[in-house]
Order: C-alpha cells, then structure tokens, then sequence
C-alpha cells in the first residue's frame, strides 16, 4: 500500500517516551533510523498549556505521537479518579492544541479500549464508541479518553490538521508499571507472583471471580502498528489495534504463575471488582494496512519476566 505521509527526514516527537507504549516506539523509530524527539517529564510538564506551546515552538516536530497518560489499574481508576480525569484532560487538550499552533503536520492520539460501552458486543467495531454506559470504575479515564478522540476529530473538521487516533486494547511489555496497587493486571498480578515464590507463599490472591476476559497485546507490536498508522492511515475514525483474541483472567493468571515459576495455588477474590466482563476489539481496519501481531501472549509474558528480573535485581 502506498504512503499517504512519509516519516522520512521527519522530527517526530514521542510525548511519554519513558513509559510503556512510548519507550516502545522510540525503541522501534531509532532502531529504523528516524529522528526521535524527547524531553522528560521534569523538563516539561505536560499539563501546562503555556510551557507546552512554548516546548513545541522551540522544537518544531514535524511529528507528534501522544503516549502520555495516567494510566492504572482497576483500584488506582477508582481511588484517584479526579487525577484521572484531570491530569489525561490537560494533557491531551495542551498537546493536541499545541500541534495545531505549531504547525505540526501529523499526530497520533493514543485512546484506550476502555472508552467503548461496557456492554458492546464483542468484537468491539469503532463504530461502538458512545453508543451505550461506560463501565463505571474507569468512567472518568475513559472520558478524558474520549475528549482526545473528539479533539483529533474537530481540528481536522475545523483547520484540516491530519491528527489522527488509535485505540489499543490491554498492553503490557518493559517499562510497564508493576506496582501492587496501581498496575495493570499482567505487571501487577506478575510482581505478586514473583514476590510470592521469593517468600515461599503457599497462595496467589487474584483480583475478581477470573471469569471476565480480556485481549492483551505486547507493547513492540503496538509500536509497529503505530508507525503503520502514521504513515498509511489518513482519517477521522479512530482505528483498533489488538490481537483478536482474548483469555479469561483465571488463564492469564495461570499463564504468569507458570512463567514466574509460583508452585501455590491461585486464590480468586469475588469480593473485588471484576470490570467490564468482556472486550475484545474487531481490528479489521488495522489489519487490511498489512499489520499483524508478531509476539504470541506466552512469548511476550516470557520477554516481560525477564525484563522484570533484571530489573528487580539491579534495584535490589
């Protein structure tokens, strides 16, 4: 398929380069040889408009990939829910505002499969996007969420920006957050196991009954669809990025026991919430632009504790 937009000799600037999906694309644009801009969160923060514009005018990216974002589990969406709306809102609206007076030619806005409705029909078609209630306990990220879709969607109604949207289902890969409390499932629930074999634990506890189900792609493959996005995609829908298959929470949690070595049992807690029961993405459109999902679930929670444990051991 032919380029709509070349990233040749272009300065991309990847907003979030220290986290999970942002490492992984500055990852993937170096080791093809583009030219990667950064800046840490220290040096700029992305929640304020004025440092944001005046950042971007003094750079001139020709292009910006938007991966940063509050992001957590189940328990962190629901104990500092107003963070998670603010602090997504800012930055979003600072960035996405601040491509447009800059200039900037293409931008790529990362959403989240968590903004569809929590009970839309798998698999999940983009056409399903407010078309019913969200799920309760991630309601104000999924918002925030949103409003980053509309916003890419008005800028190019209004002032013909080629801003551009993906919506990737669950992600897990290196620069993940393994915190207990504020994690994603596969980061958390593999630092629980991997400290439970250390302390010779004889129970794993799992959040939630383990029935619902959930679609899990490593952050590399994302990365590579990424870059598909930007340089063949051209429109105002936003596009799914998944594997098309999903595993319940009970399998997935039997999968890390395995790869981290845990001999105990699995307890599950009904008493915690579970989420949405089911949502696994149609990812036709990403697929008819010639990209498909390289690292299998097994291979990608092997790459992950391995990651995980040098990590652990050089902090130790």
């Amino acid at each position: 398929m032919p380029n709509i937009y070349s990233l040749k000799n272009k300065t991309i600037w990847v907003a979030g380069h220290e986290g999970l999906v942002g490492s992984a694309v500055v990852r993937l644009l170096e080791a093809q040889g583009y030219e990667v801009l950064t800046v840490a969160r220290a040096g700029l923060d992305l929640r304020d408009q004025s440092a944001v514009q005046r950042w971007m005018g003094a750079h001139k990216p020709d292009v910006v990939v938007l991966a940063a974002a509050k992001v957590g589990g189940i328990g962190a969406n629901m104990a500092v829910p107003a963070e998670f709306i603010y602090d997504n809102l800012m930055i979003e609206a600072n960035v996405i505002h601040g491509a447009y007076v800059c200039e900037v030619e293409k931008l790529l806005f990362l959403g989240s499969s968590c903004i569809y409705p929590k009970d839309a029909q798998s698999p999940i078609k983009e056409d399903a996007l407010m078309s019913g209630a969200l799920e309760p306990s991630n309601a104000p990220y999924a918002v925030a969420k949103i409003a980053g879709i509309e916003m890419c969607k008005a800028y190019r109604a209004q002032y013909g920006c080629d801003f551009i949207s993906a919506m990737p289902c669950n992600l897990y890969g290196p620069n993940d957050n393994f915190d207990l409390e504020s994690g994603h499932v596969i980061p958390a629930l593999m630092a629980k196991a991997h400290g439970a074999k250390l302390a010779g634990d004889n129970v794993l506890s799992v959040w939630g009954s383990g029935r619902p189900r959930r679609e899990f792609l490593y952050s590399n493959d994302l990365a590579a669809a990424l870059l598909v996005l930007l340089e063949h995609y051209s429109g105002a829908a936003p596009v799914n990025v998944g594997t098309g298959e999903d595993i319940s929470i009970a399998a997935l949690a039997k999968e890390i026991k395995h790869v981290t070595g845990f001999e105990g049992t699995l307890e599950f807690r009904a008493d915690k919430p579970d989420g949405v029961f089911e949502k696994r993405l149609d990812t036709g459109i990403i697929r008819s632009l010639g990209w498909a999902p390289q690292t299998s679930l097994q291979d990608g929670l092997a790459l992950l504790y391995q990651w995980y444990q040098a990590r652990h051991i050089k902090i130790s």
